[in-house]
């Protein structure tokens, strides 16, 4: 899909379909809506006169314009109500470009443009995150359907904001594309059919990347983390027929790091699919344990979009990938395991295998150096349970580190651009 920006009039972008965002209690004569109700021969103001707009978030209202309008040129105009102007942040821009991507998609419109009502001062966010929203609003999960379905695709996305600075618009359009297209690259990945992603294919997929996107890509095998005293993770391992796989990606801004800067680590859970062990899961639901690489999956992602994005300081990536089985092979509850850093482990139950492989992986990313690691996982339903399935819990051992993940995450939804 082609993705523009422009900072003209919202009239004058030339694509089939224009989406709009409109506030609770809006009026017509306001804004943005004042020069489209305008083109539009009245249609904003009497749609939301007659209450079929009332500017509640995920509320659509889909206008033929028919040709010759003076003023505008597109044909179709999508009202998409985005709930009160107060609470209208990055967030909601996302959720809006979505919703419309999703609905105009549905209609056939091969070129869309989005109207990217920008919180104040955030044109530039506002824009990726426009691009973003509509980039993961349009992934789809039909992969392997095999019923027939009509293919409909848009070609062409225009983000609209009148008057804003042209290259900050570009910038945040860029930056948009990089994110979305990461967060679904995660999002294939994680989908995947254990058969289909087995830790060889993980590792496979990471080689692709390096080569795309420039990454330093190494893959230790069984031997080799045997060499380096990986009891730990290579006990989980020892139940599959499947070999596993640790995945390195190696991130060097350009024109180096000086060593004294520190190095980054993400490290993500790679089980590829998790039986429990010899202490077995219940069947029930068991086929979503395919979903047991996730952390591994968005650490690709995340240096997916890193080797885009360049940022001025260096990064690794680390996936232990594995499958957990049983077999007479497989570890056994009271078996006890040496990890790489030395220490031993007792093991009472086999479900517990994402501490034992991230214990290794940890211990070698720190052997490459790193000084802060960032652990991401799917480790326990309990945190669902406690916080359900919008917040995510974040533990460790170094507050500061702590701190500037939260910040980070803050200023992504206001809107920073660094």
């Amino acid at each position: 899909m082609e993705i523009q920006t422009t900072n003209g009039r919202a009239g004058d972008a030339d694509v089939r379909a224009l989406a709009v965002a409109v506030f609770k209690d809006e009026k017509a004569d306001e804004g943005v809506l004042r020069g489209l109700d305008a083109a539009t021969g009245g249609l904003i103001k009497s749609a939301i006169d007659s209450e079929e707009m009332k500017g509640k978030e995920g509320e659509t209202v889909y206008l033929h314009l028919g040709e010759g309008r003076e003023g505008m040129k597109a044909k179709r105009l999508l009202l998409v109500g985005v709930g009160e102007r107060g609470g209208y942040g990055l967030a909601q821009v996302s959720q809006f470009a979505g919703t419309a991507a999703r609905a105009l998609r549905a209609r056939n419109a091969k070129t869309v443009g989005l109207v990217a009502r920008a919180p104040d001062g955030k044109e530039e966010g506002a824009a990726s995150a426009a691009v973003e929203g509509a980039l993961m609003g349009l992934f789809e999960l039909d992969k392997y359907r095999t019923s027939e379905k009509e293919e409909r695709t848009i070609d062409r996305l225009v983000v609209v904001s009148e008057g804003a600075d042209a290259g900050g618009l570009r910038r945040g359009a860029e930056r948009g594309r990089i994110v979305g297209e990461s967060v679904n690259f995660t999002r294939d990945l994680a989908n995947e059919p254990g058969a289909y992603m087995t830790p060889t294919i993980m590792a496979q997929r990471a080689q692709q990347l390096g080569d795309e996107f420039g990454l330093e890509v190494d893959v230790l095998d069984r031997a080799r983390m045997e060499q380096l005293g990986m009891g730990s993770f290579l006990c989980v391992a020892r139940g599959s027929e499947e070999p596993p796989a640790l995945i390195v990606m190696k991130y060097t801004p350009e024109g180096g790091a000086g060593a004294g800067e520190g190095l980054l680590a993400f490290v993500g859970k790679g089980v590829t699919f998790d039986s429990g062990g010899i202490s077995i899961k219940p069947g029930e639901n068991m086929e979503l344990m395919k979903y047991d690489m996730t952390g591994g999956a968005t650490v690709m992602g995340a240096m997916r979009a890193v080797a885009q994005l360049k940022p001025p300081i260096r990064l690794l990536g680390v996936v232990p990938a594995t499958e957990n089985l049983p077999s007479g092979k497989a570890t056994k509850p009271g078996d006890v395991v040496r990890a790489m850093s030395g220490k031993t482990i007792e093991v009472i139950n086999t479900d517990a295998e994402g501490r034992l492989i991230l214990a290794d992986a940890i211990a070698y990313a720190k052997k490459l150096g790193a000084t802060r690691v960032v652990d991401l996982a799917t480790l326990t339903g309990a945190v669902s349970i406690a916080l359900g399935d919008v917040n995510t819990a974040v533990l460790g051992t170094d507050q500061s580190l702590i701190d500037e993940l939260s910040t980070s995450t803050s200023r992504a939804r206001l809107g920073a651009t660094t």
